[in-house]
């Protein structure tokens, strides 16, 4: 297995097809259609990460860093991977590559029902911070 950069358009329709066997966990919407997942990987390419094994994309992870705090979203591991270490893997490498650009602290959003993804974070070192987000659409 190897981590390396996503390629547009390349990447996109195996990532959208990992995306969506990881629903309800991996929230898509009008920002993972292709125009916007191409402008994502032309923001921060060092960032946007895969797992391949062979030709297959096994893996996702999404970084951002806007110069003072980091995110990181889609992190996704194929249900035939989990378990190997790929999600710590990917997170690893996408932390070592936040704190080159001298992020010090990074969140990540999580929906109250996935129970696996909560453990998954509070078992790799994430806090629980009680706060509400909003969400408001520009057009």
């Amino acid at each position: 297995m190897i981590i390396r950069q996503f390629e547009f358009p390349r990447d996109y329709k195996p990532a959208m097809r990992l995306w969506r066997l990881c629903n309800p966990g991996i929230q898509l919407g009008r920002s993972d259609e292709p125009a916007e997942i191409q402008k994502k990987a032309a923001h921060d390419p060092d960032l946007f990460l895969v797992a391949q094994e062979g030709d297959q994309i096994i893996g996702t992870v999404i970084g951002g860093f806007d110069g003072r705090r980091g995110m990181m979203y889609h992190l996704a591991v194929a249900q035939e991977y989990r378990g190997q270490g790929i999600s710590s893997r990917l997170v690893e490498e996408l932390e070592d590559r936040l704190q080159k650009k001298g992020c010090h602290r990074y969140y990540l959003m999580v929906t109250y029902d996935n129970e696996n993804a909560i453990r998954y974070y509070e078992n790799h070192g994430w806090e629980l911070m009680r706060l509400y987000t909003y969400a408001k659409n520009l057009d």
